[in-house]
């Protein structure tokens, strides 16, 4: 090799201009510094592929790989008897990602046809901008079979659960009705969410780039399907007040009505039904009107059907007798600028006729010689003014103002029912105080092993006993309420026959009702009824109310096999109690 020198003899390699400046150790320390990253990055390599490769195969498997929840099956809902009152059946979603979803007018028309919608709502929603959207939601299994047939491009399905409500209307109010997502809206499927949801399971799948599963790798976690519920309610006893309330309310031309059955032995539901009502199967063009459970969520100034609470209160502080005599003449009783009245005029009445003739006169009488704190103390007692405690979406607690602010006319109306205000149900769960023994048990939606303890004794014994064949009387001719009769039993029960109030002034509308219980001898029922503005045949608790309590009451122990406990003949029918003027009636 040839050496070229320059003009002064030196070599060119060793050219004073090409001579480095800096200092040799720099060099060296920037090749180490290099080293040493190719070192930590070979390490790295190293560690990730040999000695730990979770990560990377983590990643790798996150490119082909996905976990799919797994719904899990809502609990069942039965009756006590086992009958399902609401069921899952398994349906298909059908979903798109718009952006892999090219479809041409032919594809988009025969899917279009499958999910019965339109071919324009159907090319708008596969030309969104989302990632991703569902086309159509609980399709039956064949036709998500159909759709799949198709092999659409970026059309999938996910399996999802419906609702199924063989009971339709007639149990619509007590078990309510779920979403599309499975989740509880009204009655039972919400009260009780937690239990009947259940927990999603999952499971691992390989899918190619358009999405399509091509295998399936296992199972990760088996969904826990919701937990059974089984509610006290008896199918048979539910169809008896159903129909018999949606009748009534047609003869009647009412505007609403609400029936509750309750077993005295245990506290449990045993029927509850509401009209107007609806099918959960069909929720299309819903009001609200339908959707209200109003045996749990309307009130109503109760009327005469509280004037027993008043006499048992009198019996318990010794202030009168069962056969105490009460001056009801000339039937009307002045209070400050007000003035009570019977419909008729009674003369000397004992305190057990007061209840079997229902003398507004007499009963505010008898209130009179209570303590307005006494009388609230009771009201409170029984439940009045706070919610029944059944956990049900939309339970009220009615209207109970404080003792203090009473005045002497208000404590005389509240004695008959009147400047309160109570549900249904709160009144069907007082009613079972005198068809035990003085106490009271919870009331239960659920179905009970064994006998529920007393939360409290409110009447002594002997006042329940006593109070007890008073509503007897009433229940017999010469009461008010002798429509209510049935043959083979005996019957006790109170009629209501009360103004409503709109706009702050009571209307020329009635609210008609009859609560009571049977057999006399052993009370193993007790049904509530009310019917809302009645407005043809009649408006009289007795003539209103009282034939249905007969017609559920008799058919509820039949079914329950209860022994007769009076002779079976036809039940006399005397004339219907007439309305005292003022504010209540019977």
């Amino acid at each position: 090799m040839m050496n070229f020198k320059g003009p002064k003899g030196h070599k060119f390699a060793e050219s004073p201009v090409l001579k480095l400046r800096l200092p040799a150790w720099r060099s060296r320390l920037m090749a180490l510094l290099i080293l040493s990253c190719f070192g930590v990055l070979i390490g790295r390599a190293f560690y990730l592929q040999v000695l730990n490769n979770d990560f990377l195969q983590e990643k790798g498997e996150s490119r082909y790989r996905r976990d799919l929840e797994i719904p899990a099956s809502r609990g069942r809902i039965s009756d006590r008897n086992g009958d399902i009152l609401a069921v899952s059946t398994p349906m298909k979603s059908v979903w798109a990602i718009p952006s892999e979803a090219r479809l041409n007018n032919e594809q988009i028309g025969l899917l279009a046809n499958l999910l019965e919608m339109g071919t324009k709502e159907l090319a708008q929603k596969l030309a969104s901008d989302k990632t991703f959207v569902f086309l159509r939601r609980q399709l039956p299994p064949d036709i998500g079979e159909r759709v799949a047939a198709l092999k659409l491009p970026g059309i999938g399905q996910d399996k999802e659960y419906r609702r199924f409500y063989p009971g339709g209307e007639m149990t619509a109010h007590m078990v309510g009705f779920t979403g599309v997502d499975d989740k509880g809206l009204e009655g039972v499927e919400l009260a009780f969410q937690r239990q009947l949801l259940g927990h999603a399971g999952s499971r691992s799948v390989i899918k190619d780039r358009r999405g399509r599963i091509v295998e399936d790798v296992g199972s990760i976690k088996p969904p826990q399907d919701g937990k059974d519920i089984r509610l006290a309610i008896d199918s048979k006893v539910q169809y008896m007040a159903y129909s018999q309330l949606k009748q009534a309310v047609t003869d009647f031309k009412a505007k609403a009505g609400g029936v509750v059955v309750v077993d005295t032995k245990t506290g449990e539901i045993l029927a509850l039904a509401n009209w107007p009502t609806y099918n959960p199967n069909n929720r299309e063009r819903l009001s609200g009107a339908q959707l209200r459970n109003r045996a749990l969520t309307d009130t109503y100034e109760p009327g005469s059907v509280m004037k027993p609470f008043t006499a048992a209160l009198a019996l318990e502080y010794d202030k009168v007798r069962f056969d105490t005599v009460i001056a009801c003449a000339p039937g009307r009783l002045t209070i400050g600028s007000a003035t009570i009245s019977d419909a008729h005029p009674h003369g000397d009445l004992t305190v057990a006729q007061v209840i079997q003739k229902s003398s507004n006169v007499g009963t505010a009488k008898i209130g009179a010689m209570l303590s307005p704190e006494q009388m609230w103390t009771m009201f409170d007692a029984i439940g009045l003014g706070q919610q029944p405690g059944l956990g049900f979406p939309g339970e009220v607690t009615g209207r109970l103002r404080p003792w203090k602010s009473w005045r002497p006319i208000e404590q005389a109306t509240m004695s008959y029912g009147h400047g309160l205000s109570v549900s249904l149900m709160q009144l069907a769960r007082a009613y079972t105080i005198f068809a035990r023994e003085g106490d009271m048990v919870p009331l239960s939606l659920t179905r009970t092993d064994g006998m529920p303890i007393p939360t409290k004794q409110i009447f002594s014994q002997q006042t329940a006993r006593e109070v007890r064949t008073m509503l007897e009387m009433a229940a017999q001719p010469g009461g008010t309420a002798p429509k209510a009769q049935i043959p083979g039993y005996r019957v006790g029960g109170k009629t209501g026959t009360a103004y409503k109030i709109e706009g702050g002034q009571y209307v020329r509308k009635y609210v008609a009702s009859f609560v009571g219980f049977a057999p006399v001898s052993d009370p193993r029922l007790v049904v509530a009824v009310m019917i809302d503005e009645p407005s043809a045949g009649g408006h009289y608790g007795g003539d209103v109310a009282g034939p249905i309590f007969s017609s559920i009451m008799g058919g509820a122990l039949r079914t329950l096999g209860v022994p007769h406990d009076a002779p079976i003949q036809v039940a006399q029918s005397g004339a219907a109690g007439k309305a005292p003027a003022g504010k209540g009636k019977l």
